[in-house]
C-alpha cells in the first residue's frame, strides 16, 4: 500500500497533516512597513512560534493515532483548530510581502511556501477553524473506527482490507466492498460538503481561486501548468495500463465467467484484490501466466519460514539503508514506534512515518502483518524517516520533500531493489532458488499489478477533489462524478448500483484526512527515475528490472545529498542532483516494463482494448 508520513510541523504546512501550532496574537504589517527586513523578522518569529509548540502538538497527534477515543479526538480537534488558525495567519502575513522588492531569494521562497503550503486553510472568521477541525476529526474517527462485514460479521479496516486480497468468492467480495463503502464512506458525506466549503473560503482569503488551485501551487509552477504536467505524464504511461487492464479483464472472465465479469467493458471493482482497486497484486494468482507465472518464491512465505516477526522485518528494512552508508535509526525509534495492532484499543492502522521533534524522534506507525506487502511498506515508510533526518538541519519551512512526490518515491524506489539477489543477500532466499530469466515475465507482471495498476487511481483522487473545490462537481453529484472518473481513468465499475446517498470517496483514508493524493501518482513515476539513476550509478548492465543497488555506498552518498536539500531548492534542482535530469517523465517506468508490454500485446491480440 501507498502510505504517507504526516507528523512534523513542516509536513503539516507543506504536505497534509492537521496543523501543529498554538494560537497567538494576530500579526499585522503596518502600512509602509512591508520591507525586506520586516519580512525576515516575520519569518524568524513564525519559525520560532512553530518550533515552540510542535513537539507537544505532535505528541497529541501521535496519541490520537495510536489510542483513538473521545478524549484524544477532542484533544486533536482542539490542536488542529489552533494550528490552522496560526498557519492561516502566517499565510495571510506572508502574502503581504509578495510584491516587496529586494527580498532575498531564500526569503521569497519561504514566504511563498508559507502562503501556498496549507493543506486545510480555515477562514479567519470566528469559529471557522474550530468547526473545520471538528469536521475533519469526526470524519477521521468514522474512518479509523469503521467496520465492514464478512459473512455478516463486523470486521475492522485492517482485517477486511487483508481479506479483500485473499478471498475469491465474488459474493463475499461484494459484501465486503459494499459494507465498507456504505458504513465508512456514506456517513461522511454531509461533513465533507461542509468541510469543502470552509476550505474554499479559507483558500480564497489567501488569494487562490479555490483549494485545488492552492494545492497545485506547490510545485514550482502555476496551478494550470501543473495540471497539464499530470495529464502529460499520464498519457506517457496510459498504453501500458490499458494493456494490463485488457489482460486482467480477460483472466478475471476466465475465472469467474460472464455473469460476474464480462469479457468487455469495465472490470468489477471488488474482484481486483484491493478495497479501492488501486493495486491488483493480491490477485496475481488469478492472472499469472502458465509456466512463467510461478516466480519461484513468495516473499511472505520466505518471511514465515525464517521466523520473521514485525521487529525483524523492520530491522531488515533498516539494513538496506545501512548498506548504503546511512546511519541506523536511533534507539528511540525502536522504543516509541507502533509496529503491531494493540488488542486493547482502536488505532489508525494506516502506515505512516513520523518525526515528532523535527530532528530525530523518528517513528513509524503500522499494524504489521508478516507478508510481502508489509515488507515492502516497511521499506517505504523508512524512506520517509531517512528523508526526514537528512534535512533536519535546514530552516523549518524547508524540512520536507523537494515536492510531495519525492517524499513518497524515496522508499518506493528502494523497495524496487527487493529483487531475488537482494533477498539472497539478506539470507531470505537460497541462491539455488533464484528464478531464471524465464521467470522475468512473471516477476514483471506481479510488479505491474501494483505499480502500473495504481497510476490512474493516483491521478483521479485529486481530479475529483479539484472538481469539488472548483465547483465543476456539485455536492449533488459527488457519487456520480466519482464513479464517472473511476470509469474514465481506471476502467472499473462498482459491484452494486450507487446513488447520491452514498459517498464512496470517504471510504479512502486520504479523503477524510484531507491528504493531497497527486503525490502518489508522481511518486510512482519518480521512483523509477530514481531507480534507473541508482542502477546507472551502480554500474548495472543487465535488464533494469533485475538491478539491486543494495550495499552500494556511492548510491547512498548521492541519495543523501539529494535528501539533504529538502525543499530548499525547486524540485528540478533536487531531481537533477540525483538523476541528471530536470524533468519528471514516465520513460524509466516504460523501460522497466518494456518486456512485459511486448508480452501483454501478444496476449491481447484479438481482444478489445478499453472499456
Amino acid at each position: 500500500m501507498i502510505r504517507t508520513g504526516i507528523s512534523t510541523i513542516a509536513l503539516a504546512m507543506l504536505l497534509a497533516a492537521p496543523a501543529f501550532a498554538q494560537t497567538a496574537k494576530k500579526e499585522t504589517v503596518p502600512a509602509g512597513a512591508a520591507t525586506p527586513a520586516a519580512a525576515d523578522a516575520f519569518l524568524a518569529r513564525a519559525t520560532k512560534e512553530a518550533e515552540a509548540f510542535s513537539v507537544d502538538d505532535a505528541r497529541i497527534q501521535w496519541l490520537y493515532a495510536t489510542y483513538i477515543n473521545d478524549d484524544t479526538s477532542a484533544l486533536v480537534a482542539k490542536s488542529g483548530a489552533e494550528g490552522t488558525e496560526m498557519l492561516v495567519r502566517f499565510a495571510l502575513e506572508a502574502a503581504k510581502y509578495d510584491k516587496v522588492k529586494g527580498l532575498s531569494p531564500d526569503t521569497a521562497r519561504q514566504l511563498g511556501m508559507l502562503r501556498a503550503g496549507i493543506t486545510s486553510p480555515a477562514p479567519t472568521r470566528a469559529g471557522a477553524a474550530t468547526a473545520l477541525a471538528k469536521l475533519q476529526t469526526d470524519m477521521q474517527t468514522v474512518y479509523g473506527t469503521g467496520k465492514g462485514t464478512l459473512k455478516g460479521v463486523p470486521t475492522n479496516g485492517s482485517d477486511i482490507e487483508a481479506a479483500m486480497g485473499t478471498n475469491r468468492n465474488p459474493d463475499e467480495l461484494k459484501e465486503m466492498w459494499t459494507s465498507w463503502h456504505d458504513n465508512v464512506g456514506a456517513p461522511q458525506r454531509s461533513d465533507y460538503q461542509r468541510a469543502a466549503g470552509l476550505l474554499n473560503e479559507g483558500s480564497r482569503e489567501l488569494g487562490y481561486k479555490d483549494t485545488g488551485a492552492m494545492w497545485r501551487s506547490n510545485y514550482d509552477m502555476s496551478p494550470e501548468d501543473f495540471a497539464k504536467l499530470t495529464d502529460k505524464l499520464w498519457n506517457e504511461v496510459k498504453p501500458l495500463y490499458e494493456a494490463l487492464h485488457t489482460y486482467t479483464r480477460w483472466k478475471l472472465n476466465e475465472k469467474y465467467g460472464d455473469a460476474v465479469q464480462s469479457k468487455t467493458g469495465p472490470i468489477r471493482a471488488d474482484l481486483l484484490g484491493n478495497m479501492w482497486a488501486q493495486e491488483w497484486g493480491n490477485i496475481y494468482d488469478v492472472v499469472a501466466p502458465k509456466g512463467a507465472g510461478d516466480v519461484g518464491y513468495d516473499v511472505g512465505e520466505l518471511l514465515v519460514a525464517k521466523n520473521y516477526d514485525a521487529i525483524k522485518m523492520v530491522k531488515a528494512g533498516e539494513g538496506f539503508y545501512s548498506s548504503l552508508g546511512l546511519a541506523p535509526m536511533p534507539e528511540t525509534f525502536w522504543k516509541r514506534s507502533l509496529f503491531t495492532k494493540p488488542a486493547d484499543r482502536e488505532v489508525q492502522c494506516h502506515a505512516s512515518a513520523w518525526n515528532l521533534d523535527n530532528v530525530d524522534d523518528l517513528r513509524i506507525k503500522m499494524c504489521i502483518k508478516v507478508n510481502g506487502d508489509d515488507f515492502t511498506t516497511i521499506h517505504h515508510e523508512l524512506g520517509h524517516n531517512y528523508y526526514q533526518r537528512a534535512y533536519n538541519k535546514l530552516p523549518l519551512i524547508y524540512r520536507t520533500g523537494a515536492n510531495d512526490g519525492f517524499h513518497e518515491a524515496i522508499g518506493d524506489f528502494v523497495a524496487l531493489s527487493i529483487t531475488p539477489d537482494y533477498l539472497v543477500s539478506i539470507g531470505l532466499l537460497d541462491r539455488s532458488k533464484v528464478p531464471g530469466e524465464d521467470k522475468d515475465l512473471g516477476l514483471l507482471l506481479k510488479q505491474a499489478m501494483d505499480k502500473v495498476a495504481f497510476l490512474p487511481f493516483g491521478l483521479l483522487i485529486d481530479k475529483w477533489r479539484w472538481g469539488v473545490f472548483s465547483g465543476s462537481i456539485p455536492a449533488s453529484g459527488y457519487q456520480g462524478s466519482w464513479d464517472a472518473l473511476r470509469l474514465q481513468y481506471q476502467g472499473i465499475t462498482p459491484p452494486v448500483k450507487r446513488d447520491e446517498t452514498k459517498f464512496d470517496p470517504g471510504a479512502k483514508y486520504h479523503i477524510p484526512a484531507n491528504v493531497p493524493y497527486t503525490r502518489y501518482f508522481l511518486a510512482r513515476l519518480l521512483q523509477f527515475q530514481f531507480y534507473k539513476a541508482a542502477c546507472d550509478q551502480a554500474g548495472w548492465k543487465g535488464p533494469l528490472h533485475r538491478c539491486s543497488f543494495y550495499d552500494n555506498k556511492e548510491v547512498g552518498t548521492k541519495l543523501n545529498a539529494m535528501l539533504s536539500m529538502g525543499a530548499s531548492k525547486p524540485w528540478p534542482d533536487a531531481l537533477e542532483a540525483f538523476t541528471g535530469s530536470r524533468e519528471m517523465n514516465g520513460a524509466a517506468m516504460v523501460e522497466y516494463f518494456a518486456p512485459l508490454k511486448t508480452w501483454l500485446d501478444e496476449q491481447n491480440k484479438g481482444k478489445p482494448t478499453g472499456w
